[in-house]
């Protein structure tokens, strides 16, 4: 697999052909069979993949936060509600967003501070064991220069397509 720190700069030399794939699996590819796909490829690749030896997610993204689960990261931190969201996020309609990017809990070590009660949309993330990856292709092909795995997976799907770019 790809080391962590060579995959953005990979992903971009292959962001045209990952572009032509997605048009490509839009027209040619049957919605259940790729999440078939995509789930059996992200079981697979994630089984033997430790994401602390990475955290490029935690790096590039901003995570969001439900309600509930800003309440239960400020308990774990032990401050008030009120005092975390001034300090740590930015009010949404229903949700939170984290300030800062890279992820204010991700210290210089790689550690998530917060690993015990981190949000579900961390948890998920990069999504490719989720339905309807067929009309969510834009934001894996976005995550392809974050996430080594989704890096493999489009990599695979190529092969398993025999998808060849005209370049």
């Amino acid at each position: 697999m790809i080391s962590p720190s060579e995959v953005n700069y990979r992903a971009e030399r292959l962001d045209d052909e990952n572009y032509k794939l997605r048009s490509f699996l839009k027209n040619r590819a049957d919605e259940k069979e790729l999440d078939r796909q995509f789930l059996e490829l992200h079981n697979e690749l994630f089984e033997n993949y430790d994401c602390s030896n990475c955290r490029n997610c935690c790096k590039e993204y901003a995570a969001i936060l439900k309600e509930t689960e800003t309440e239960a990261i400020a308990a774990f931190l032990q401050m008030s509600k009120e005092d975390f969201i001034t300090q740590y996020a930015n009010n949404g309609c229903d949700r939170y967003e984290l300030k800062d990017t890279p992820c204010c809990f991700l210290t210089d070590e790689n550690i998530c501070q917060i690993e015990d009660c981190k949000p579900q949309n961390c948890k998920d993330y990069p999504y490719t064991n989720k339905p309807g990856r067929l009309w969510s292709l834009l934001g894996v092909m976005g995550s392809v220069s974050v996430c080594p795995v989704v890096f493999e997976i489009v990599e695979r799907l190529k092969r398993l397509y025999g998808f060849r770019s005209k370049r």
